[in-house]
């Protein structure tokens, strides 16, 4: 009669499904090994379409948002009134000149890069606009939470 503690290894090991022949056996080689029988029973099933334990199957198929696929269309419509909105508040209206001082300041940088004589005044000049164009956007810029371009984390899309 088997004492106690064989008797509950060995409710333990037929729990697990360890098969017989490996109850006999002693050692680390056969610790941690699996149980063939299942894995082959496992395989077998799969085989015939009876198991349907959640397989994970491949689909050929891509989930593409409507929204970002209307953004980067082909041929975008220029007619339609969500696309392209005017400035509505004076926020906005600020933004569009600060982004008209950087491209005029960027135009001007051109065209002193190209003058025979750089006077040092339309340097700083070029320059100081540049500056205030810059970081006028940092006081015009909207409230991040309604920013088109962040997903749900902040992260730009």
């Amino acid at each position: 009669m088997p004492n106690r503690a064989e008797r509950r290894k060995a409710a333990k090991d037929q729990r697990r499904g360890v098969p017989s022949q490996y109850d006999q056996t002693r050692g680390r080689a056969r610790s941690g090994m699996l149980d063939e029988y299942a894995l082959q029973e496992k395989s077998r099933r799969i085989q015939e379409g009876v198991d349907d334990s959640g397989v994970w199957k491949p689909s050929a198929r891509t989930e593409v948002d409507e929204e970002v696929e209307s953004v980067f269309e082909a041929n975008p419509n220029y007619q339609d009134p969500k696309a392209f909105k005017a400035p509505h508040s004076v926020r906005q209206w600020f933004r569009v000149g600060s982004w008209t001082l950087i491209a005029l300041s960027v135009i001007a940088f051109f065209v002193v890069m190209w003058l025979p004589t750089h006077p040092l005044w339309l340097i700083l000049t070029v320059s100081v606009v540049f500056v205030v164009g810059v970081l006028s956007l940092f006081f015009t810029a909207g409230n991040y939470r309604n920013n088109p371009n962040l997903d749900a984390n902040g992260t730009a899309v």
